[in-house]
């Protein structure tokens, strides 16, 4: 359509017209000749080679390279006109049907028995059989009568390697393939932005070679050449932008708060009633050594779940209370602070009572800012803090809202990091009349290579022990499809649990009874499946039947502040035998006497999601059961996941698994900053070497020029590939 040379800015309705350019806006949101060039095949199929149907997942929208096996036309049932199915495999024993409406004669002379194609759909199930009703196909032309080798889009799977594009109902991979065609003819490739002296040592192919090779590869050779080079691109652009913000941070100024020794955190250690793990003490060596210089500290804790992240957390914010400083703990429901609360207040005992009877001499207050505190204990709280009587300050976003003034905020604890969005951190920091140090705690245990890559601008402390006296945990699944009478047996379990006299939770995906931000799983299913399960349905249906007769409770994110509080202190006391709630328990609740959980519909949580929900049993001196509860049958990639999770307690594995799982961009924040991810070659799973390396040039190149002033394509192209908005999400943590 155009002679001119195209470039990254090209809009791509001069190239593909209106119509199509519209499509892969609305769609895809693809707009200029740069974003289609971006856009990389998913993978390749290879003629000869399958695509594995088996692997298939209901709900999925696939693209299949498969070869029709037998066509069968029926009346349908409801309505007039006929059914074609057609019967596709992909030579390893995989089987689809297709399925199309209509009087379709013409498709059945087409799709005859021998012809291979790619047939793009959404995944449904039929009476046992995975199908796609209606799919979009392209036929790949081996003579025959030449009616399918004449379209123009078959061109494009001349060679070997077939790329298949993420793709979308509207726009299937073969028209995506077609538009980049049609770019490349005419694309002139941007300056290459990465210095040559990189690009040599690395042995890395130009810029050029690598975007036409990823689309239209001439061997597999060319291909991981291109590959290779595209991913560092990507993993550069993210080590330069964490190594320069760690340079920038490094030169910010903070006020030091050093140990102070025969203050409050000495006397916290005396009355300790058991000893510090050594990871612990190294731990807070390492916090202790940061709080002490007049750079703000910003380190990553993490630790599996239990491993005592909080003690190491509350040590660290004594020493900046002994400094005469406060420290805020910004926690992620109001269920978690109140219990953080309490268990400071107990640990520290005489050390928070400043002001009342009985106090130590060198005594702090303790004070907790939610949002459901009642008028006069908010202006009694909130002046506590603002005049620097309260040491520490607990709370949730309740402590972001303007009127919660600190009188020298110089440690902020961050809990559970990635329950929080990057504004909502940065608002409590700016509370501080210069940079406070900050302390991000996960029990979610992290990847190396997640956190060179996410967390890369900060110290990271890891916690690998247990302390003594935690118990061991069982983790099965149960199989309630395919054996009813296992469902049975754990409610029986749980049953025998309480009857010995612990405590039990049950929790479900969903609250019931309208939407809530606490809810992630869809209420209706395009696959047919039901809509997930409900705390406040299954709550009243346990107690009419397999747990008649005990005390129970339900817990979940609507219920008013009070009553959540309420609930939890009942259990936390023992006077409910079964808590029936929502992942508002999934951080920081502890109740050791709590050591049975059954997860309902357990295939519906993320792997890391259910390692956090587990870690609520087995805190005391009983062993812990956990049984996961499924519809997902045997040999889905679902139930495979619930497998691996209790095959395991290892929490890195599992984070390795979760990651293996997901999209990288979600790593990288794309969810919390709402933008498409920019990831999209980059594993941070198998690129391990490539990540290091990246970093390591990163670092050099740093050194020598910390603005890319000498680089000035290199500087563009990574604003490009790592926008201000994620840049600020990674220098938040």
């Amino acid at each position: 359509m155009t002679s001119e040379p195209t470039t990254v800015d090209t809009p791509l309705k001069k190239l593909v017209g209106e119509k199509t350019a519209k499509a892969l806006a609305s769609h895809l949101d693809l707009h200029t000749a740069g974003d289609l060039i971006y856009h990389f095949p998913r993978r390749y199929d290879e003629r000869g080679e399958h695509t594995d149907i088996r692997s298939l997942d209901v709900g999925e929208q696939v693209t299949v390279l498969a070869q029709v096996q037998r066509t069968a036309v029926r009346p349908m049932r409801q309505r007039r006109g006929n059914l074609l199915e057609v019967t596709v495999g992909d030579g390893s024993g995989g089987v689809l049907t297709l399925t199309f409406f209509g009087n379709q004669a013409w498709r059945e002379r087409e799709l005859r028995p021998g012809r291979w194609g790619l047939f793009a759909g959404k995944v449904t199930e039929f009476r046992g059989k995975r199908q796609l009703n209606g799919p979009e196909y392209v036929l790949l032309g081996e003579g025959g009568d030449g009616e399918a080798a004449a379209n123009e889009e078959v061109e494009e799977f001349a060679g070997a390697l077939i790329p298949v594009y993420p793709a979308a109902a509207a726009v299937p991979t073969w028209v995506i393939a077609r538009c980049v065609r049609v770019v490349l003819d005419t694309f002139t490739p941007p300056e290459d932005p990465l210095p040559a002296t990189v690009r040599a040592s690395r042995n890395l192919v130009g810029i050029g070679a690598a975007l036409r090779e990823i689309h239209r590869p001439s061997s597999k050779e060319e291909l991981y050449r291109a590959r290779r080079r595209l991913k560092w691109d990507e993993a550069f652009a993210v080590q330069l932008t964490l190594v320069q913000r760690k340079h920038r941070a490094a030169a910010w100024p903070a006020q030091a708060r050093p140990a102070k020794p025969g203050g409050l955190l000495d006397a916290f250690d005396a009355r300790l009633p058991y000893e510090l793990t050594p990871g612990q003490q190294a731990v807070g060596r390492e916090i202790a050594a940061d709080l002490a210089t007049a750079h703000p500290m910003h380190r990553l804790l993490q630790g599996e779940v239990g491993s005592g992240k909080t003690v190491v957390a509350l040590r660290a914010m004594l020493q900046v209370v002994d400094a005469g400083g406060q420290a805020a703990l910004l926690a992620p429901t109001e269920v978690l602070a109140a219990q953080h609360f309490r268990g400071m207040l107990d640990l520290l005992g005489p050390l928070a009572r400043a002001g009342e009877l009985g106090a130590a001499d060198d005594a702090t207050r303790v004070e907790l800012v939610t949002g459901s505190l009642g008028a006069a204990a908010r202006r009694r709280a909130l002046a506590e803090v603002a005049e620097g009587r309260a040491g520490i300050v607990l709370g949730t976003h309740a402590l972001l809202y303007e009127g919660v003034d600190f009188h020298d905020l110089g440690l902020v604890v961050v809990d559970e990091q990635h329950r929080f969005g990057v504004e909502q951190r940065d608002a409590l920091r700016a509370k501080a009349d210069q940079p406070p140090h900050v302390l991000v705690m996960t029990a979610t245990p992290i990847p190396r290579t997640v956190a060179m890559t996410v967390y890369g601008d900060l110290e990271v402390s890891t916690l690998s022990q247990l302390p003594q006296g935690r118990s061991p945990i069982a983790s099965h699944v149960v199989p309630a499809a395919e054996k009813p009478a296992f469902l049975d047996r754990a409610w029986r379990r749980l049953r025998e649990e309480v009857a010995a006299g612990h405590q039990a939770y049950v929790v479900c995906p969903r609250i019931g009874d309208g939407p809530s931000s606490e809810e992630e799983a869809p209420r209706e299913d395009d696959n047919g499946r039901r809509p997930p399960l409900a705390v406040t349905e299954v709550a009243p249906l346990l107690a009419e039947g397999p747990l008649h007769g005990l005390r129970i409770g339900v817990l979940h994110g609507r219920l008013p502040a009070d009553e959540k509080d309420a609930v939890m202190r009942s259990f936390a006391a023992g006077d409910l035998d079964v808590l029936v709630a929502t992942t508002v328990v999934e951080v920081g609740v502890n109740v050791p006497n709590a050591t049975v959980m059954i997860v309902l519909d357990a295939d519906r949580f993320g792997v890391s999601q259910l390692h956090q929900l587990r870690g609520r049993v087995g805190r005391g001196s009983a062993a812990g059961l956990c049984l996961l509860v499924t519809e997902a049958v045997e040999g889905s990639s679902a139930r495979e996941r619930l497998d691996a999770v209790a095959s395991t307690t290892d929490g890195f594995k599992l984070a390795e698994l979760d990651l293996e799982q997901r999209r990288e961009g979600d790593v990288l924040g794309a969810t919390q900053s709402g933008r498409r991810s920019h990831l999209r070659l980059l594993s941070l799973l198998r690129d391990a070497d490539l990540i290091r390396d990246a970093r390591a040039e990163a670092i050099t190149l740093v050194e020598e020029d910390s603005e890319l002033a000498r680089h000035p394509a290199l500087a563009a192209s990574v604003a490009a590939l790592v926008d201000e908005e994620r840049a600020e999400y990674l220098e938040k943590g």
